[in-house]
């Protein structure tokens, strides 16, 4: 903590624009994908032990 204390004002924003640029064109992307795929990844494995949605067929 005592290094960002230490920047100027000028290095201190380029390091936080550069770690914005990571969290938005990086973190963000990883995180939704990892997300949406672990949201897929439980339904199907309901859907292997509960059967699939809808009235039974008969």
């Amino acid at each position: 903590m005592d290094d960002l204390q230490q920047l100027t004002p000028e290095q201190r924003k380029s390091s936080e624009f550069r770690l914005f640029v990571f969290i938005i064109v990086f973190l963000f992307p990883i995180l939704a994908v990892a997300v949406v795929g672990s949201y897929g990844f439980l339904i199907w494995m309901s859907q292997v032990f509960m059967g699939p949605p809808g009235p039974p067929g008969g």
